[in-house]
């Protein structure tokens, strides 16, 4: 069975973060039918090793599901795998299915699926396992003519609102929708400017002096909205052909916080903070990604991301700052570290073998969180670099991955595992 082949067979069994159980007994029962000894822990994470490993292969098994997923209806289009009005699961889908490739050609191999990376690399950080092999190539990377080296840092930062809510004059009730943005992966598509849904959607109420009664938007921390929505009241008749707008009618209620609210979101900057031009690469950077209402507060929730741990830890001091000066609770949570990068002997090859498909491959780093950069310190002197096919708006609805690259980097694959039985 292809890697393609393989990839079709996972997008079958739904694996959305958090919701990994079918997926996690179907890649045991894989490991051990390929003849590895295999060990699922606590995390759900799955190690699996035959004969004499030198080298471990490592990818996540949980997948962001937007749309429609985990029900997926893959098609191929002009050269690429997509899916109909869902996220498709090439992250990290097609480096499970080159592992499962893998286990089944070669006798002396190590493979680590991990769990619920996409929620804040949860079981990366929590593996306490020892890894035997000496080098370790993680499969979750997203173009074919990059070696990955080393990777930002990342934390997820909430802003807590009080949700208090007070009478006023009675005035018209409008839900107020912004639907179906492109959306994207908010780190390694940061520095495209892509449009944040719960933005667009705060600055039209803040111009049209509306009061917020509920506010929801976002759909993961890890990634840029596609969809806000909220129920406002406002004077006069809201009208845009920007927005999807139902008048419910006349109520007597408001968000006592609104304004602070509307404030905080519109005075965030969303997006690139510094950006290194000698190296081509965004150094830090932050996201609004979710936004939800409940009964006693709104929660914003923000994921920051910088290539060294002082910037992530400047970026929390502003955000600090912020919340403060508007007398809001905020909270950090899944704080991951930056792996610096380090030109080893073992990139240097993995880079020989992809530059024999592509001329142009070079060893670089990248401003998103890889798991490898957690699981370095679980082998001994282990080697560690990152490859990966070319996947295009990961964690959105438009997200594709290139057939021609899959295959070429699964021969790259092929070729390392290869040499090191």
């Amino acid at each position: 069975m292809s890697v393609i082949e393989n990839f079709k067979q996972i997008s079958k069994i739904p694996h959305c973060s958090h919701d990994t159980a079918q997926l996690r007994e179907f890649l045991r029962e894989f490991c051990i039918d390929a003849g590895a000894s295999v060990n699922v822990d606590e995390w759900g994470n799955i190690h699996a090793i035959k004969g004499s490993a030198k080298i471990c292969l490592q990818s996540h098994y949980d997948m962001v599901c937007i749309g429609q997923a985990p029900e997926i209806c893959m098609y191929e289009k002009d050269g690429f795998l997509m899916a109909k009005n869902s996220s498709l699961g090439a992250d990290n889908g097609i480096g499970v299915a080159m592992m499962m490739d893998a286990l089944k050609n070669y006798e002396n191999i190590e493979c680590l699926f991990t769990n619920d990376e996409e929620v804040g690399l949860i079981g990366a950080n929590n593996f306490n396992s020892k890894l035997v092999s000496k080098y370790l190539l993680n499969l979750d990377s997203e173009s074919d003519d990059e070696v990955i080296i080393g990777c930002a840092a990342g934390v997820d930062i909430c802003v807590n609102f009080s949700n208090k809510i007070q009478k006023t004059s009675p005035k018209n009730a409008f839900l107020v929708e912004i639907l179906d943005l492109v959306g994207g992966h908010s780190g390694v598509q940061i520095h495209q400017n892509l449009p944040n849904a719960i933005k667009i959607l705060a600055k039209f109420l803040a111009q049209n002096n509306c009061e917020i009664v509920k506010i929801w938007g976002g759909e993961r921390s890890n990634s840029i909205p596609a969809n806000a929505r909220a129920v406002v009241l406002c004077e006069k008749e809201l009208k845009s052909s920007d927005f999807k707008i139902t008048n419910l009618g006349i109520k007597d209620e408001f968000l006592k916080d609104s304004d602070k609210i509307l404030s905080f979101i519109n005075s965030f900057h969303q997006g690139v903070r510094k950006y290194d031009t000698s190296l081509n690469i965004v150094l830090d950077s932050i996201n609004l990604s979710l936004i939800n209402s409940d009964e006693d507060e709104i929660i914003a929730i923000m994921f920051a991301r910088s290539m060294s741990d002082e910037g992530l830890d400047e970026i929390c001091f502003e955000i600090q700052s912020l919340a403060r000066a508007l007398s809001c609770k905020i909270y950090f949570s899944d704080r991951s570290f930056a792996w610096k990068p380090e030109i080893s002997e073992f990139a240097k090859s993995v880079c020989d073998e992809l530059r024999a498909y592509n001329p142009d491959a070079k060893i670089t780093a990248v401003h998103a969180g890889l798991e490898c950069g957690v699981l370095k310190n679980c082998g001994e002197n282990m080697q560690v670099c990152s490859i990966g096919p070319n996947i295009y708006a990961p964690h959105s609805v438009s997200e594709k991955v290139e057939i021609k690259s899959v295959h070429m980097i699964a021969s790259v694959v092929d070729k390392i595992v290869k040499k090191y039985q």
